[in-house]
């Protein structure tokens, strides 16, 4: 059964599933579009250019914000509700063929999406949490794939945890109608700086209002005038406490109600944009309540039309899981027009390209088709030595963020256990661990953690094969990663952004699909032909193109 379903508001995404297997996922904000974006006319003929069959089955999720409903039968479902008799079914027509349509709602898609996606086998009872920006609830799940909702423990906790950020920085518009999307990634960070777990009677008091009102007003901040941290500035070193606290303190309401209610012994699923907070994700692990905690590396909405198309695989099928891959999306078009004659251009190989980060470039890395999800995974990366502080810095300038960003590694699993203590794989960068020595200062965050993805020849050969030659040319088997993005975009997929990005952001080069580009005007780039291995510098100084 041939299945494509749309996410079309939010980190709209359009799925493919054909035969029970992921074909793709295209997402709407990937090829350097906004982030969060909703899905365009092009998407949909990007869609339509990968399919090799007509679809059996059109999907539609239940989130329609733009769209008003028509009279008559509804035509989508809505945006809660995880009964079975809430899908809707019906039959159109597509080609001017028939054309089954389905549609259940934005909770389920979550929910079928972690299910989906999780190593859990058909049939496993468990138990599944959603929290995003709207949604804060337990669920349980039976053999069955039916659903019981156990309680909406905190309405709108995504919501609420990034609102402090926006009440402390003095750019945001206190009258503005919601907090921003990207807040809640940067509250994530400066939560790691807090070193303090205890609240003053002032900081009840704002937690108790930011957490006790129905909905998250920002026209509240009226209310917060004499707060301690209002505008306070986000580098204030008790705001920074207090955003520690505050995390804590949504994560203990939850954890809380499952040691009292969910001590069944199942596994945890988790769907949702807070699904992203690595620190929280691990926390769970941690508390020794579930015997396994999956997280799907789309965990926020970019996953929800892969959930609503499991969904309706399930309906039809009775099969509520898919084979997936997390590089299920578009291929690089590297057919745009630049100035070429800016680079030197030659073919590579991971040892040259290890001992051009080992001398401290700083390369994109461009590999295969694009990652489902926001995480960059080693398809689409800013790739680097992890060894010096100071590249933490030039990453951040590069990227044209905050320096109390943390950059994240990628680890060959061999490695992972020695230097984070991490002794089993962690693919999607979803979990933080300790750094166990002080060599690896790119990437260890202010509290000595690290959001690592750990790398085999199964999950990733190419970006494995190159942190084998890194680790013979270092000892270590470890690099900087981040996303290879303009900012507030996602990630870069056709060239010709990307010689924008290297020449406007300061990359030293990059490489696509073996195939090196490094900025001739790079002084780092020109000092390492200066010094490097006799055996590099020639095939570095080609000019081919």
């Amino acid at each position: 059964m041939n299945i494509i379903s749309f996410n079309p508001g939010h980190d709209g995404a359009i799925a493919y599933l054909r035969n029970g297997r992921l074909a793709f996922s295209i997402e709407a904000e990937k090829n350097s579009n906004y982030r969060y974006s909703p899905v365009a006319s092009h998407d949909v003929f990007n869609a339509l250019g990968e399919l090799e069959d007509r679809p059996d089955v059109i999907c539609t999720g239940g989130w329609w914000p733009r769209e008003a409903q028509p009279t008559g039968a509804p035509l989508h479902a809505g945006y809660r509700g995880v009964a079975k008799s809430e899908i809707i079914v019906t039959e159109r027509r597509l080609l001017g063929q028939p054309v089954r349509h389905f549609s259940s709602s934005h909770e389920r898609s979550h929910l079928f999406c972690a299910f989906g996606m999780s190593p859990l086998p058909k049939g496993t009872p468990c138990y599944a949490l959603i929290w995003e920006g709207a949604i804060g609830a337990f669920y349980e799940i039976d053999s069955e794939m039916n659903i019981t909702l156990i309680s909406n423990v905190m309405n709108q906790p995504g919501n609420r945890y990034a609102s402090i950020y926006g009440l402390a920085d003095p750019s945001f518009p206190k009258n503005a109608p919601f907090s921003r999307f990207t807040d809640a990634g940067k509250l994530m960070a400066l939560a790691s700086f807090s070193t303090r777990s205890t609240a003053s009677a002032e900081e009840e008091e704002l937690i108790s209002l930011l957490l006790s009102t129905l909905d998250v007003r920002l026209d509240l901040y009226d209310r917060l005038k004499a707060s301690r941290y209002y505008n306070v500035g986000i580098d204030d070193a008790e705001f920074r406490n207090f955003a520690g606290i505050f995390s804590h303190r949504i994560f203990d309401t939850f954890y809380r109600f499952a040691s009292s209610h969910m001590r069944k012994g199942l596994p945890l699923v988790i769907a949702g944009g807070c699904g992203l907070n690595c620190d929280w994700n691990t926390k769970w692990k941690e508390t020794g309540l579930f015997p396994q905690v999956f997280v799907p590396p789309v965990a926020n909405d970019s996953g929800s039309a892969i959930g609503t198309a499991i969904d309706a695989q399930f309906y039809f099928t009775q099969d509520p899981k898919i084979e997936w891959d997390v590089y299920s999306g578009l291929e690089f078009r590297a057919d745009g027009k630049f100035d070429s004659e800016r680079y030197n251009v030659y073919d590579t190989n991971h040892n040259e390209v290890a001992d051009m980060l080992a001398n401290d470039l700083i390369l994109g890395w461009v590999s295969g088709r694009y990652e489902i999800g926001p995480r960059a995974l080693g398809n689409r990366s800013i790739l680097a030595a992890p060894f010096r502080a100071s590249t933490r810095v030039r990453l951040n300038e590069i990227k044209q963020r905050e320096q109390f960003r943390p950059i994240a590694p990628i680890c060959l699993l061999d490695d992972a256990k020695q230097w984070f203590g991490c002794d089993h794989e962690s693919p999607y960068m979803l979990f933080t661990h300790r750094t166990t020595t002080d060599a690896l200062a790119a990437v260890t965050h202010v509290n000595s953690t690290a959001r690592i993805q750990t790398v085999t020849s199964a999950t990733n050969r190419n970006l494995n094969a190159l942190l084998v030659a890194f680790k013979a040319r270092t000892g270590y088997g470890v690099l900087c990663n981040t996303s290879l993005n303009f900012n507030g975009k996602g990630f870069i997929n056709n060239i010709s952004d990307l010689d924008t990005y290297a020449v406007n952001h300061g990359l030293d080069g990059f490489v696509v699909e073996g195939r090196a580009y490094l900025l001739k005007d790079s002084e780092r780039y020109q000092a390492y032909l200066n010094t490097c291995d006799i055996s590099v510098a020639p095939r570095a100084s080609l000019k081919t193109l």
